[in-house]
């Protein structure tokens, strides 16, 4: 049992990040298991973990099949009579891991946390060998789907590489690896909910704790926030508390107060945590923070930048949440996958708000049936891992499941009454549903593109729209695209009474380019695309969010509608620097 409790060094546990430079070596024609290359590569090269290998090498730029990763540790003395944990942080997509040349474990899934007990093989008195192979195959059988463009099929507008998604198909070990000493007996789960109460006196809040361990522990322990504690009593390794605070400061966009929790068990193992009491709801046609109503502004994101790719970057991660302030946003959406721990670490210090998405991007229900029902499989895994890891964040606000799902092909979308638009409401019902099981303090959404049917709507939260009025509809016809946004918005929120969340709109635009009046590919253009979505936004109030796509330039496959392989629909450069687009945006969100 592997705890996704982000690497904590205290008292009682131990970590050791192996970031730095691992030996590496590409295997197209997958020999490397039979050819025993855990033990030591024929022919390595030196590359960077975290980091994304297409942006390191030349040679590795398009290359998306397995490699491997090998690296020698020490372990320090003083962990001896711990358990001794590998944590891998993110490998796309599939990771086979050995230690010291016995293999511990195999990890499906990018974007999210794994790892395994290597106890029985560390080596004490020597260094331990740590070998990991990683396959980004493209297939369709895979989460986001690989092998087939955009919409499920493959035509002139599918790039290279092939890939369902429109962002670059980064590979590799893109987040730390970690070796963790734990006590015999630890904190394996804790899930924090908050609520408050305002009197006369103040704001009192209430934090209540669940707390699991990794065995049956049958004890004391205690928790505490802020000089107020409680006696936890453990039965069988669960055990739940609550506490109370007096004078509560809440946690929100411009006061982003966080508490310590401290969980300790007994003389075995400590743990804290940073928490905000907050509450989020949906009520009507509006969403409330703390019982006020509150309108999000912000972006689609995405972790991309030259040299590193979709590898873990914290100076650029550092330079985005500056410049999120700068431009006056409170919130954006992890698009199309979960970020880094440490993002949604720093969104709890800054105050910015997360809809947190699964890897579910580029789903369509005219697949297969098997592998319609092994896409279903990886999301219920997806969406249960991401829930688990970022569950006690107060940034985190909603849950988005997936991202413009579609019935069938872009070009020929399917009927109501057809298998594919069956089978699709099914599966988004059904993983809204496991997904508000496992968190019912959240809300629940997913992005629906312009094909997506408006009837798959019907459970979500709130609703989530991804339009390009004015770019891939009605490109460079900006009066029509005005009205045809208006009238399709007005028509959703007549039929549901939800609140909107345009979490995609945009046009691409060459830093530089000017044009008067304004034409596509222009910055001019671009200004007035985003200006007559947010004057809309501004007259109805049922608009709850509006996200821009996207914060920054970023890169994709190479194809004709994407200029230098690049998505440029930023408001920022790929290398942060404002286009006329984001002035714009801070002379109103600021």
């Amino acid at each position: 049992m592997f705890s996704l409790l982000y690497p904590q060094q205290n008292s009682h546990r131990n970590v050791l990040d192996l970031s730095g430079l691992w030996q590496f070596q590409e295997d197209p024609h997958n020999v490397g298991v039979a050819q025993a290359w855990y033990n030591a590569l024929p022919t390595p090269s030196s590359i960077a973990v975290p980091g994304s290998w297409n942006e390191q090498h030349e040679r590795l730029r398009d290359y998306t099949d397995a490699a491997w990763y090998v690296t020698d540790a020490w372990l320090p003395q003083g962990w001896r009579g711990q358990r001794i944990f590998v944590r891998v942080g993110s490998a796309n997509y599939f990771a086979r891991v050995w230690v010291n040349g016995s293999e511990v474990g195999t990890h499906e899934g990018g974007h999210l946390p794994f790892g395994f007990d290597i106890s029985p093989h560390v080596r004490w008195d020597a260094p331990n060998h740590i070998a990991i192979c990683v396959d980004n195959t493209l297939r369709q059988d895979r989460l986001p789907p690989g092998g087939v463009g955009m919409g499920g099929g493959t035509s002139m507008l599918s790039g290279y590489p092939l890939t369902s998604y429109d962002f670059f198909p980064y590979a590799g070990l893109q987040r730390q690896v970690w070796l963790m000493g734990l006590p015999a007996v630890h904190i394996h789960d804790i899930t924090v909910n908050t609520q408050f109460t305002r009197q006369n006196t103040g704001v009192t809040g209430t934090i209540e704790v669940s707390v699991q361990t990794n065995a049956d522990y049958n004890g004391a322990g205690t928790i505490a926030v802020d000089g107020v504690s409680s006696v936890l009593y453990f039965q069988n390794g669960k055990a739940e508390g609550t506490l109370s605070i007096p004078n509560a400061k809440l946690w929100g966009p411009g006061h982003p107060h966080l508490y310590t929790l401290r969980v300790t068990l007994g003389e075995h193992d400590s743990y804290t945590l940073d928490i905000g009491i907050r509450t989020f709801a949906v009520k009507g046609d509006r969403l409330y923070l703390n019982d006020e109503p509150i309108t999000l502004k912000g972006f689609g994101k995405h972790e991309d930048f030259a040299g590193s790719g979709r590898g873990l970057n914290l100076p650029v991660m550092v330079k985005d949440y500056d410049l999120l302030r700068w431009v006056g946003a409170n919130s954006y959406r992890t698009a199309h996958y979960p970020y880094s721990e440490e993002a949604m670490q720093m969104a709890d210090r800054h105050g910015v708000l997360i809809i947190d998405e699964t890897p579910a991007v580029g789903l369509a229900f005219q697949f297969d049936p098997a592998i319609v029902k092994r896409h279903y499989e990886l999301c219920v895994q997806a969406t249960e891992t991401l829930i688990e890891r970022d569950k006690n964040h107060p940034c985190v606000i909603a849950w988005s499941i997936a991202n413009e799902p579609v019935a069938g092909s872009f070009f020929a979308p399917p009927a109501p009454d057809s298998p594919a638009f069956k089978n699709g409401a099914q599966f988004l019902d059904n993983l809204i549903a496991h997904a508000k099981e496992l968190d019912p303090s959240r809300a629940v959404t997913f992005a629906g593109m312009m094909i997506s049917p408006s009837a798959w709507f019907a459970n979500v939260d709130f609703i989530c729209v991804n339009r390009y009025y004015g770019w891939y509809s009605m490109g460079g016809q900006l009066p029509p695209s005005q009205a045809a946004f208006a009238a399709e918005m007005t028509a959703l929120h007549t039929q549901y009474g939800k609140p909107i969340i345009v979490s995609e709109f945009g046009a691409d635009t060459v830093a530089g380019m000017h044009a008067q009046p304004p034409e596509m590919w222009s910055e001019e253009y671009q200004v007035e695309v985003i200006k007559f979505h947010l004057d809309f936004a501004d007259a109805h109030p049922y608009i709850a969010c509006m996200h821009i796509w996207n914060f920054a330039d970023f890169k994709t496959a190479q194809g004709i509608i994407r200029m230098g392989g690049m998505n440029l629909k930023g408001v920022f450069t790929r290398d942060r620097r404002p286009k006329m687009a984001a002035h714009l945006l801070r002379s109103r969100w600021v």
